[in-house]
């Protein structure tokens, strides 16, 4: 691992499976790993997708991995997996058993005019 935010080969056993390994006819210049490696530094860090360090596959390949991965559900169903892994490794059941929701509510008074004053016209 060059970098805190990069995933480990145990790590990525795990999430592998929900990004698309098909080549295509044609062999990959990067690997899937590195390419994953590269969206979570830049959702670490916040850098701009041009600012890429230059260890990491070109910003614009990076880019259409992470756009292509996200039309296809990729990173919404390898956080589901990975949720559920954790649940499971705690003891609990893999499905959330209740929500909850925080909002706030503050009913308003009506006390108010229904005008208003315009400071700046006279009369």
């Amino acid at each position: 691992m060059r970098y805190p935010s990069d995933i480990s080969d145990e790590q990525w056993a795990l999430v592998k499976e929900h990004f698309d390994t098909g080549n295509y006819g044609k062999s990959r210049k990067y690997s899937q790993q590195s390419l994953v490696n590269a969206v979570f530094y830049i959702v670490k860090t916040g850098c701009q997708w041009r600012q890429l360090p230059k260890d990491f596959p070109n910003y614009k390949t990076v880019f259409s991995f992470y756009k292509r991965a996200r039309e296809r559900g990729s990173w919404e169903k390898m956080m589901q997996a990975l949720v559920e892994k954790s649940r499971l490794s705690q003891g609990r059941s893999a499905p959330p058993s209740y929500s909850l929701i925080d909002s706030q509510s503050v009913k308003t008074t009506s006390n108010a005019d229904d005008r208003g004053i315009d400071g700046g016209k006279k009369g």
